[in-house]
């Protein structure tokens, strides 16, 4: 009889070697993926229209070997080239990918006021989603394991009134996810994050950066008794980048401290 697989031991660094690129990776969620990226061990790339925040990355970073910033529009499909083709130029490839950029308020005009316009603005994440994919596919293939993450969120399955335009967004993208997840595969695994309420006040730019102000009930009606952080979507993107998620794709991972699990009642 053949001898049991023995215990593996967890890496230290689960993302050493690897490079990630993340739009919309200058503030908010996607600067809190890009800093666990780092400090899993990897190198990253982030893209955003929002130079002062992306520079003031480098500058707080301090990591001139394993990080760097471009501007990046993902509705241009050659800033995306560009984009693409400078992460491979200065790190030799690419392992993965985040697509996070995208409209981040979930309200706009109500639907019968909108114009076609912002209709197509507020669908920016989805077209950005395609665009990278499309750019970066590749790259990813060639060594046989790359990872994208899409990054969806709660409002995919959940609305408020006057969000049709971003909740089509992101369900579109969870359907993405799945549908590029068999298309990719198995070179490419392709997963997706929902999450749901993020504090991000603290990971903006400079000029803009301030503390948060929550009150006892913001955090009460999470499970989890807190109001989520970039950090956690970070952690999350870290194992879905890592080979430690090799067996996991077209995915959505809710990431939301339980909220979506607790029925609310009118009082």
């Amino acid at each position: 009889m053949s001898a049991a697989p023995p215990i593996a031991a967890w890496p230290a660094a689960p993302l050493a070697g690897k490079v990630v690129l993340v739009t919309g990776g200058a503030n908010g969620i996607g600067r809190g993926i890009a800093q666990a990226v780092l400090g899993a061990g990897g190198r990253v790339l982030i893209g955003d229209l929002d130079t002062e925040a992306g520079h003031a990355c480098l500058a707080e970073w301090q990591r001139d070997d394993d990080a760097a910033f471009q501007p990046l529009d993902i509705t241009d499909e050659a800033s995306v080239r560009a984009f693409i083709a400078t992460a491979v130029q200065r790190f030799g490839g690419i392992d993965g990918l985040v697509n996070n950029a995208g409209i981040a308020g979930a309200h706009g005009t109500p639907l019968q006021d909108m114009a076609w316009d912002e209709w197509q603005r507020r669908l920016s994440s989805l077209h950005g989603a395609f665009l990278c994919s499309r750019h970066a596919l590749p790259a990813l293939s060639s060594g046989g394991a790359g990872a994208i993450i899409n990054i969806a969120s709660t409002r995919a399955r959940q609305s408020e009134a006057h969000s049709e335009a971003y909740a089509a967004a992101k369900g579109g993208l969870v359907a993405f996810t799945h549908a590029l997840a068999v298309s990719a595969g198995p070179a490419v695994r392709v997963n997706s994050i929902s999450p749901g309420w993020i504090g991000t006040s603290e990971w903006q730019a400079p000029s803009r950066r301030h503390a948060p102000e929550y009150s006892a009930i913001d955090h009460a009606q999470h499970p989890v008794g807190r109001v989520g952080r970039p950090e956690d979507i970070g952690a999350l993107a870290v194992y879905l980048l890592s080979p430690l998620s090799g067996f996991t794709t077209g995915q959505d991972f809710i990431v939301d401290g339980g909220m979506t699990r607790r029925m609310i009642y009118a009082e």
